[in-house]
């Protein structure tokens, strides 16, 4: 299967246009399925006196609030459909995480075919209900969830109207950067065991290798920040990816797909070549004159393997000789 990647630009267009054109273009030229973006309004997200993550406090610093932060970070319906319209130029698909009803609504409006729910919003109950009344497809990251809490919130979808083979669980985690002790690959199996759902992996570590790791464990999707340079002020520049990078988790994760096969064990094209060279065959160890017995002292196993094989060693034990045999030579019946 094709995964679907993610390339998460976020809010690191931080409030221009211009950087959001230039993040589509990094994607596309990646190679990644989609390009997503952040839909809220600040106000109907943040309460105006909310403090900042950590994370976002170590990379803007603690003179604003998240609100303020925020605010500078919405894209309007026209920022939208102009995003659209490049994305369709580009040749790559929008995409948009709608943290509230509101914005929920605005992305259906304006053609998405699926739902990206953040995990923050995991916990809450309204905007669940308003994302699964849609019946369309959701992808649900499960940052700082417990099992029961995911479950719940599968629950929560079905009973609105989205059916479970709809819904693509990420595992996550949501420190920016993801500490490598934190990563827990496993769950994302776990997850996908417990609750008989498609699940994928939403990636916040430095580089490039867990994301790889997700995809060979049996991830669907893969969503990964990046920006245009990480020394770009804005909360999420630093734990994302620059754009040779994003370039090679792409190409990665095309070869993991191709490598993964089809899982059956069988001698592949490029090496069937191979099987004359590196296999054995039954040998004469010495002269053999014809008439006499096969022994284990004048046969022997070595390359290469155009004779018979050694595997029928018993079957010509006690055989005779029907002709000479040289040194080396290839023993026949």
């Amino acid at each position: 299967m094709r995964t679907l990647i993610i390339a998460e630009a976020g809010v690191n267009h931080n409030g221009d246009m211009s950087m959001a054109r230039r993040l589509i273009d990094v994607a596309a030229d990646a190679g990644a399925d989609l390009v997503k973006f952040q839909t809220f309004t600040a106000s109907r997200l943040v309460t105006a006196g909310a403090q900042k993550a950590e994370y976002q406090s170590n990379a803007t610093g603690t003179d604003e609030t998240q609100y303020a932060m925020l605010s500078k970070l919405e894209l309007t319906r026209e920022m939208h459909l102009e995003l659209i319209d490049y994305c369709r130029a580009r040749g790559i698909g929008f995409f948009s995480t709608g943290f509230d009803e509101e914005s929920v609504d605005m992305l259906a409006q304006l053609g998405l075919d699926r739902f990206k729910i953040p995990s923050g919003e995991i916990t809450n109950l309204p905007y669940l209900r308003h994302v699964g009344k849609y019946g369309m497809p959701v992808i649900l990251s499960t940052g700082m969830a417990e099992l029961g809490e995911i479950g719940m919130a599968i629950e929560v979808l079905e009973d609105a109207g989205t059916k479970r083979e709809q819904i693509t669980v990420l595992h996550c985690n949501t420190e920016y950067p993801t500490p490598m002790n934190d990563v827990n690959l496993r769950a994302m199996l776990t997850i996908r065991d417990t609750f008989g759902v498609a699940v994928g992996y939403s990636d916040h570590t430095l580089g490039i290798e867990i994301p790889i790791a997700a995809v060979a464990l049996g991830a669907t999707v893969i969503e990964k920040h990046f920006t245009l340079d990480r020394n770009l002020a804005g909360p999420d520049h630093k734990a994302s990816l620059e754009p040779q990078e994003l370039s090679g988790l792409v190409s990665a994760i095309r070869n993991i797909e191709v490598a993964l096969g089809d899982g059956i064990k069988r001698p592949s094209p490029s090496e069937s070549k191979n099987i004359p060279i590196a296999r054995r065959s039954l040998v004469a160890s010495r002269k053999i004159y014809a008439g006499e017995v096969f022994t284990e002292s004048n046969l022997a196993a070595k390359r290469p393997g155009t004779g018979i094989s050694p595997m029928r060693w018993d079957e010509v034990l006690g055989r005779r000789a029907t002709r000479d045999f040289a040194k080396d030579d290839l023993i026949e019946l």
